[in-house]
């Protein structure tokens, strides 16, 4: 018989062995089938760097600065690029820089790549790079408050999206000219999406700082990118993510010219207005003296955003580029409008003015006069040589017409349904070529139906297809039958811009294909029915619509 203190030992041993066993099993089961939680580490990390123009000839490239790197290593999952302290998350394992600084010059990249577990390994190269831009002082001083006189003297400016005008965020076709073709933002329609309180800051030593107060907008799924550096939330509306949680944040800027062309690129997770996962922004333009119109294409290669932001304070105002009078009529002498200014036209027109308009134009005091100070326009219902409403139509064709600048009328518009009022202009070459060839600009145009709007529209002959081409957009006014309004237009050969009370809401790029590089004349005219009068009010007997001045400057 075994002495119970032995046989306690006995059994402990017993269960020992049991519990070991048990857990090698398990062990063994977990490796052999199941193999949860490896921890890999990537190996055999290839760094390749591919200068753009890089040849025989030009060994560290074209001068363009831009190297485009590929990252390849066994067992990773992702990578991350780290240069000069800005670090970039890419899984593609591909990365272009644009390096900036003036000739050749050797940069470190290093790349750190991922496996499972977490587990990382790194690997750096060494590139030399030649660069040969350099931006222009004006592009300098608009940036970043550059002075030619001290130009080591630190600078900085802030930026913000123009908001307050129409036409300032947008998207469109990849590669596409016009702004926003897709969708222009009315003024403060984008208000309460983490978008407008955001301001990004141009230092002249490189650095980039976006201020973002708290929140930001962005592209659903490229978006989620951000939450690697602390991105989180935000509410999904469509295709958009409103108020997405990320703190203001430091990268930098430097601007290249790709193909001539002048851009901005900002590095790591840089951006600006929305995200897109894309950081280089093309300069589409950038005249006014405290704007630039910023052209980029999203991360999935499916659109072009556009984005205007200003440094300008939000009560400064627009400034304009042209500003030298040359021209004008304020109606300042009663009677019949100044001949040496204004022709008419006479009549139904053919097809009603080609757009099924009911109105006889004369020249009649009836109908049109100067009183008070205003031009007035006065449409009428008479029977009048078969017509049953009279109106008129006053140019300037074949007294002045020119090319480029501003033009600016105030004007109180007609109130009743089915009159259609047009502050407009025609190529000067329409009595040779014809309509669309001559090409159209309409600074403004209201509807028979609807008084709260105000339309802008250029016409002109697309020459791939033969056919009318348009572009229109519109934005909302009050009391433009009751108050005067400003109606501008200013115009050259890369934009047409109009503005409505010095807020711009059309934009068209220009260019040498269209019509708009040749002179114009000025038109201004109330129309009855038609294409866009409408159904006229059955009770209408007459109304008008005046003009206060008319101006161009160039």
């Amino acid at each position: 018989m075994f002495n119970e203190k032995i046989l306690n030992q006995m059994k402990k041993i017993i269960i020992l062995i049991v519990m070991t066993i048990a857990v090698l099993q398990l062990t063994s089961c977990k490796e052999n089938e199941f193999e949860f939680g490896s921890i890999v580490a990537p190996s055999n990390i290839q760094i390749t760097a591919d200068i753009v123009g890089q040849d025989a000839t030009n060994p560290n490239g074209d001068g363009s600065g831009v190297v485009n790197f590929t990252a390849e290593a066994d067992n990773a999952l992702s990578y991350k690029f780290i240069f000069n302290g800005s670090e970039s998350t890419e899984i593609s394992g591909k990365k272009t820089y644009t390096f900036s600084t003036l000739g050749v010059n050797t940069y470190t990249v290093t790349v750190v790549a991922f496996g499972t577990g977490g587990a990382s390994s790194s690997q750096t190269i060494q590139v030399d790079v030649l660069a040969v831009y350099e931006a222009p002082d004006d592009l300098k001083t608009k940036l970043f408050g550059f002075n030619p006189a001290d130009p080591m003297a630190a600078s900085s400016k802030t930026f913000r999206i123009k908001a307050e005008a129409n036409t300032h965020f947008g998207l469109g076709p990849v590669d596409g000219t016009f702004f926003g073709e897709f969708f222009s933002a009315p003024a403060n329609d984008k208000s309460g999406v983490g978008m407008y309180d955001d301001r990004f800051i141009f230092h002249s030593d490189g650095t980039f700082e976006h201020t973002t107060g708290g929140d930001i907008f962005g592209r659903s799924g490229l978006i989620d990118e951000l939450a690697s550096s602390g991105g989180s939330g935000g509410t999904a509306d469509g295709a958009d993510i409103l108020n997405y949680s990320y703190n203001d944040y430091t990268e930098s800027w430097s601007l290249i010219a790709p193909g001539g062309v002048e851009t901005l690129e900002l590095t790591g997770v840089g951006f600006i207005g929305y995200y897109i996962a894309n950081h280089t922004y093309e300069i589409f333009d950038r005249q006014n003296p405290n704007e630039l119109t910023l052209r980029i294409t999203d991360g999935n290669n499916e659109f072009d955003w556009w984005f205007v932001i200003t440094s300008a304070d939000p009560q400064t105002g627009v400034t304009y580029e042209f500003n030298n009078l040359v021209w004008e009529d304020d109606f300042t002498v009663d009677g019949a409008p100044d001949a040496t200014k204004w022709t008419y036209d006479i009549g139904t027109g053919t097809n009603g003015w080609g757009n099924n308009e009911v109105q006889y134009y004369t020249d009649r005091p009836e109908n049109v006069k100067v009183e008070g100070g205003n031009l007035v326009i006065t449409a009428k219902r008479e029977n009048y040589l078969g017509s049953a409403f009279t109106s008129a139509r006053i140019k300037t064709e074949g007294l002045y017409d020119f090319k480029y600048g501003r033009v600016e009328v105030r004007a109180k518009l007609p109130a009743d349904a089915g009159t259609w009022p047009a502050i407009w202009m025609l190529g000067a070459n329409f009595s040779t070529v014809g309509w669309p060839q001559s090409g159209e600009i309409d600074i403004m145009e209201q509807t028979g139906a609807d008084k709260n709007t105000i339309l802008a529209t250029c016409h002109w002959l697309d020459a791939a297809s033969s056919t009318k081409a348009d572009f229109g957009l519109t934005t909302s006014i009050t009391n433009a039958t009751s108050e005067f309004h400003k109606y501008t237009l200013e115009w050259n050969d890369e934009f047409i811009k109009i503005y409505l009370d010095d807020v711009e809401y059309y934009r068209l790029a220009n260019n040498a294909s269209l019509p708009f590089n040749e002179n114009f004349f000025m038109i201004l005219n109330v129309a009855m029915g038609g294409t866009l009068g409408g159904a006229i009010d059955s009770s209408f007997t007459e109304n008008t619509m005046e003009i206060d001045y008319v101006r161009v400057f160039q």
